[in-house]
């Protein structure tokens, strides 16, 4: 019989990169996003860190649903702007988000920043939590830096304006396979796949 496990997300692009990451590592799973639970109520990320913000929201969707539930936070930490806008990325402009706002204001708050200065990284953590308050979080992290200008469609949220390390292309101009081999969700869904195969066998 095969799974259920909850993904603590409505963002589907992020739903379809963990669903593509676990079957890579060989997880065949009944991944379902909370659009199942309209009853669900919204959970407050009122952690200080993205392994925080994880666990609360895997913690209260096990709870809710009964169910297996994996849960990540993750964002964009720029060096210039002293890590920020990290845990509050994806509300970076104001509305939760809204991606092309996000990327806008972050644009034109490192604007001044020369293009050898605008260092950053991807960071994620991913939390696994079970009905029988089995848990488990793990991090990811990705480093690159910031260009001027957005390129590439086949990511979301900062993608088009960020260049992993080692690489002249944005990793919205990658490919998913490409993306999901060295990105900080990718690594950290990875790490987590072990301990989720343990866990549920």
């Amino acid at each position: 019989m095969t799974i259920k496990v909850v993904i603590a997300s409505r963002n589907e692009h992020k739903i379809d990169e963990m669903r593509r990451i676990l079957h890579e590592a060989g997880l065949s799973l009944d991944l379902v996003g909370i659009r199942e639970f309209p009853d669900l109520p919204d959970v407050d990320e009122t952690g200080t860190t993205f392994a925080e913000n994880a666990l609360l929201k895997a913690r209260e969707i096990c709870a809710f649903t009964g169910l297996p539930a994996i849960a990540d936070d993750s964002g964009l930490c720029v060096d210039a702007l002293g890590g920020m806008p990290g845990i509050f990325s994806a509300r970076w402009a104001g509305t939760h988000g809204n991606d092309m706002a996000n990327l806008q204001l972050l644009l034109a708050q490192i604007s001044h920043v020369a293009s050898d200065r605008r260092t950053a990284s991807f960071h994620c953590a991913a939390a696994i939590v079970m009905p029988s308050g089995a848990e488990k979080v793990v991090e990811g992290t990705m480093a690159g830096r910031i260009i001027d200008t957005p390129r590439g469609t086949n990511g979301f949220g900062y993608d088009p304006i960020f260049i992993a390390e080692g690489y002249s292309i944005t990793t919205a101009e990658m490919d998913s396979a490409s993306k999901d081999a060295i990105s900080h969700r990718g690594l950290a869904i990875a790490a987590l796949a072990p301990t989720l195969s343990h866990l549920l066998a």
